[in-house]
Parts: structure tokens; sequence; C-alpha cells
């Protein structure tokens, strides 16, 4: 257990937490809406501080991150928590509930463990994902911070429900976010996933300015965000960020609590990517389908194809200088 950061004390034992976009008011004895920062008689505590779960060794690919180091191995560090309640919860065994404080097979980590294990790993970045890492921020930051100092990169998996202030004190640590983009509509976000739309554009954008690397995914499921005309207003968005903005969309797969409809029809994820070439994109994935392609990276004039892909795998990479061998257009990215 842990101080938190970014809280004010109020009357009345009460917190005023600040730092995802909830700006839950707590009241002592109680948690916010993560349930993993608790009021302890006027004082806010992380409950889960070091509290991992069993590390992975992954490619980056899977965050997923196609256009920063790609190919290269990173430590995948489950944090625990979320400030979301979606619907269709990937992670749902692994990421706590309400009430639950550790991952099952987990064990306490102190950053410095963190570090090392990934460096002895031959990895080249830490991976916050599986839980929200935003809720579990003291024990990224103090990871991320010395990570930087032994050369590892970091990244967020992210809903990318935080507040300005949090990003402000991130972003000099943070190098790589792929931000989870569910929905263009803000009814969608509030019967699914207990939140709200703006902020999430709102750190999107923030990310982004700050000169974070940033890549968008969107998880489409039949019948709640995968009408031509959103997925339209979505493109756009991720367009207005930069064309150079990857956009992987992704096929949905019944999970959790919602076990219809089926799985996403391939003919609707192909209909988004078409969409985003309308709208400017140049790089889109479609994820979680077996068609070979889906996942390579194609130069956005000539459609060479410079980097094949099986699965999360990089199997061939024609990028030698950041540009096309045939043509010369410069392909966005990091390391490639």
């Amino acid at each position: 257990m842990r101080e938190a950061l970014l809280y004010h004390k109020l009357a009345g034992q009460r917190v005023s937490c600040y730092l995802c976009a909830h700006l839950c008011t707590i009241a002592a004895g109680q948690a916010g809406v993560c349930q993993v920062r608790e009021n302890r008689d006027g004082t806010l505590y992380s409950l889960v501080y070091g509290q991992a779960g069993p590390p992975q060794i992954d490619l980056v690919e899977k965050s997923p991150l196609f256009h920063f180091h790609p190919g290269s191995k990173t430590y995948s560090l489950a944090t625990p928590g979320c400030n979301f309640r979606c619907s269709w919860c990937p992670t749902a065994g692994l990421s706590p509930r309400p009430g639950a404080h550790a991952f099952p097979g987990g064990e306490e980590a102190r950053p410095e463990q963190v570090v090392a294990r990934a460096r002895q790993a031959g990895c080249h970045s830490i991976t916050y994902t599986y839980g929200e890492p935003t809720v579990d921020f003291e024990f990224t930051y103090d990871t991320a911070r010395l990570a930087h100092e032994a050369g590892l990169a970091n990244i967020y998996m992210t809903n990318g429900y935080m507040t300005p202030e949090m990003l402000e004190q991130l972003s000099p640590y943070l190098d790589a976010a792929n931000v989870g983009l569910q929905s263009f509509r803000d009814e969608t976000y509030r019967q699914h996933m207990g939140a709200r739309l703006q902020p999430v554009l709102d750190s999107i954008a923030t990310i982004k300015r700050q000169g974070v690397w940033l890549e968008i995914a969107t998880l489409v499921v039949p019948n709640v965000n995968d009408d031509p005309a959103e997925l339209r207003e979505t493109a756009r968005f991720v367009a207005q960020l930069g064309v150079e903005t990857p956009w992987h969309v992704t096929r949905f797969v019944p999970a959790y609590r919602m076990r219809t409809p089926g799985e996403t029809p391939l003919s609707i994820l192909e209909k988004a990517r078409d969409i985003g070439k309308e709208e400017g994109l140049r790089y889109i994935y479609i994820g979680n389908v077996p068609t070979r392609g889906s996942l390579d990276t194609l130069c956005p004039v000539c459609s060479r194809t410079l980097i094949v892909r099986r699965g999360f795998a990089m199997v061939a990479n024609d990028l030698h200088s950041e540009a096309c061998p045939d043509c010369g257009t410069a392909v966005a990215g990091v390391n490639l």
C-alpha cells in the first residue's frame, strides 16, 4: 500500500482524486470507481502498489504497436484494476473486479526488480497492460522513471481515461501508447463502459501533442459501433491527429458479459479499412482475423509490402532506412 499521487484533501476527511476522468470525491472508508484507490482517514492510498501479475515477454506488436521498434521484445507488466466496466472486457479473468486487489498467481514486485528482469530478458521496453495502468499510476510511474534510466522505453496500453495532470507528469517517461477508442458515441461509452467519450478524445489529443508515439485501436462490435457513419467519424478523428497515425480495427469475439452478437464479420472490418483509406489514413490494420496480409505494413504511396507479419511475429522487414526502397516514401514510426 502506498499513498496516492494526484489527489486533494477536503473537509470532513473526504478526498478529491484527479488521476482519471471520473474525478471521484471519496469519503473516508470508501474507494473510487477503480476500487483500488481508497480513502483511509482522509488520506488516499493505492491498494495495489507493486501487486504485479505474472509477467510475460511479448513482441511489441501484441500491444498492438506496429510502428514502434517493430519485432522487438517487450516486458508486459500486468497492473491490477480498471476504471472502466466494459461489457466485453477481454481480460476479465486477469483484471481484478471490485474488492480484489491482486492478480491470481501474481506477486509483489518492486520497480527496480521489474526493470532488472526486463533487461535480463533482453527486452527493449516495458508495456503496462492487461488492467488499466492509469489506476496503478504510482507503481507504473516509479517503474517508468527507472526504466528510462536503464535505457528501456515505456509503453501504455490504455483506455485513455486519464486527466491532463496525470499525462503531464507521466509524459517525460512515456515513449509510446496504444489507446482504445472503442466508439465515437458518448451513449455507447456510458452504456457499455461506464464512462464518457470526450475525456478519451482529449487524452488522445494530449498524448499526440506531447510527442509520444501513438496508435489507436477500435474493437468493432456488431450492432454497437459498426455503423459506417460512426466508423467514418472515428477514422476522421484519427486522421485529424495526423494521417500517419496507425489505426487498428479489431474483430470482436464474444467475451465476459457480452455473448451475443457473434464475431464481427470480415466484411465490416474491410469496410472500416476502406473508410479509413478514404479519410486519408496511411496505415490501417485488421486484427484478430486469419486473413494473410491484414497486419502487413504497406507503403502508403506505391503499396509495396514493407513489413510482413504472421500473427504478432514480424517475418520480413524491407525498411532499411525507414523509407520505401521502391519509391523513397518515408514511413512513419520509431526505429523501424
